[in-house]
């Protein structure tokens, strides 16, 4: 009997004992070896009443095994499209009573879980799709990239422009030396559409009985309930989200990452509408600095300076740009600033095109994706571990992207420091803050206004130790009962 057909036997036989549609592929031992593309996924969603449900919809042609989420008003809907799948508050009890059923997670949680739902499937062996922004932290996006090599899993990050035609022509005009040497990009965004620039509500209000206010806050320090945080509004909460610029420079930035070839930024400074303490401005700018990388053979790569955007400000219309055409495409924009042409695209790379007007025909230089970008996930699930075709965002190059992201969120929190921050990528620290350098955010703007007159009386936090801040920043201290795996040596 051939290996696949006694595999079929297997299966037949499980099912048939068990009385269900399907055996578990991890069951049979085929978790990291190759899945019959016939052959279905058992897929596990967690955190699916929001984008979530996009993502699972776009997998459903798998076994959709088990859904989880805190709210299950919010995620009711979903619930009832997948009746054969068992339903959850808590990912943890998923894991226990399905895990060793499951063979990939799907998450879309608020950014500040995702680390520690995926570190854990990871070090169970499933593999992973996340929503983007990858984590919440530098330190989060560095553990999940270093499990994900250990483990030698298939993963994906929701940043679905990766697999899009855009971002495939850009990176072709790019390295073909289309557009010259590039050492100035700036991108924008039309985000936030959700609440920021808001003070920490004073007034607890009562927990919806469908909602698990506990198992929402997770690691996040504790907070009362109020509907200002959630469902969906979190994503302007520092402690739940990461603003504009975490939700959406994973979209925007992505083409630039890629096609520039990108690491780690050495330099970054940011400045934005007044800054709250637990809350995301309503528009920020961040200036990243990043060293030259290795030359291409036929386009050098220097320093470049990225400028990123967000809350209604744009860049400048370059030279020569079109009268009445907006820069906006899709949410956002990027304009890639060479010493031969301008390249100028929309969020998730779409609709690429040179200030020039040319449309030059460059030899392809990535592969073509013909599905979606969350079945080309579950293709690389199925295929062997030792020849698996990656995904257009795996977290080998996703991590490193994310960790850029969250630590331009860094430079918004800290620029009352006043200075550009000099930043250590490969240690994950900035090298430049003061030992004795101290930091102060306000927590409410105290702004009135009495017989016409205008008034703010800012109410600050106390001073703390700039360093001390920052560091929390980059690796949170978790709430008691949540932690992370330790970080793998490789």
């Amino acid at each position: 009997m051939s290996d696949f057909s006694r595999r079929k036997f297997l299966k037949t036989g499980a099912a048939a004992l068990a009385g269900i549609t399907i055996a578990p592929n991890s069951i049979l031992g085929m978790s990291h070896g190759h899945i019959s593309p016939s052959d279905k996924l058992n897929i596990l969603g967690i955190g699916i009443g929001g984008r979530g449900a996009s993502a699972i919809r776009s997998m459903s042609s798998q076994n959709i095994i088990g859904l989880c989420d805190v709210d299950w008003k919010y995620s009711g809907h979903v619930f009832d499209e997948y009746p054969k799948a068992k339903r959850y508050y808590d990912y943890r009890k998923m894991f226990d009573e399905l895990g060793k059923s499951a063979d990939a997670v799907m998450i879309a949680t608020p950014d500040h879980t995702h680390a520690l739902i995926a570190a854990e499937a990871i070090t169970m062996g499933k593999h992973i799709y996340c929503e983007k922004p990858l984590t919440h932290t530098v330190y989060e996006s560095r553990l999940l990239t270093k499990l994900a090599d250990k483990y030698n899993i298939a993963t994906q990050m929701g940043n679905q422009g990766a697999s899009g035609a855009g971002v495939r022509k850009i990176c072709e005009w790019i390295w073909n030396g289309e557009i010259g040497e590039i050492t100035k990009v700036e991108a924008f965004t039309d985000r936030p559409i959700w609440p920021q620039g808001l003070s920490r509500p004073d007034k607890a209000e009562r927990v919806p009985k469908t909602l698990n206010w506990d198992l929402f806050l997770g690691p996040a320090q504790y907070r009362d309930y109020n509907p200002i945080y959630t469902p969906w509004n979190w994503r302007g909460w520092w402690d739940f989200g990461t603003g504009a610029l975490g939700d959406m420079a994973c979209h925007v930035l992505h083409p630039v990452f890629k096609g520039l070839k990108l690491g780690y930024p050495t330099k970054v400074q940011g400045s934005s509408t007044l800054l709250m303490t637990d809350c995301a401005p309503n528009a920020q700018m961040v200036k990243f600095t990043f060293p030259a990388r290795d030359n291409m053979p036929k386009v050098a790569m220097p320093e470049v300076e990225v400028y990123w955007y967000d809350g209604g400000m744009k860049p400048m219309r370059p030279k020569g740009f079109p009268q009445n055409k907006n820069l906006n495409v899709d949410g956002g924009g990027v304009i890639f600033h060479g010493t031969k042409d301008t390249l100028i695209c929309g969020c998730y790379g779409r609709k690429p095109w040179l200030l020039s007007g040319r449309d030059p025909k460059c030899p392809p230089v990535l592969r073509e994706v013909k599905e979606t970008h969350e079945m080309d996930f579950v293709r690389a699930c199925k295929e062997n571990a030792s020849s698996r075709i990656q995904t257009t965002s795996p977290f080998k190059e996703a991590g490193p992207f994310n960790e850029m992201v969250v630590m331009g969120v860094l430079a918004i929190r800290l620029q009352s420091l006043n200075q550009e921050l000099l930043w250590d990528g490969l240690n994950m620290k900035f090298t430049n803050i003061a030992p004795n350098a101290t930091i102060q955010t306000v927590i409410k703007d105290g702004f009135t206004i009495k017989d016409g007159h205008p008034t703010f009386n800012k109410q600050w936090t106390d001073p703390i130790n700039a360093q001390a801040f920052a560091q929390e920043l980059i690796k949170h201290t978790y709430r008691d009962g949540w932690k992370l795996p330790d970080m793998p040596n490789n």
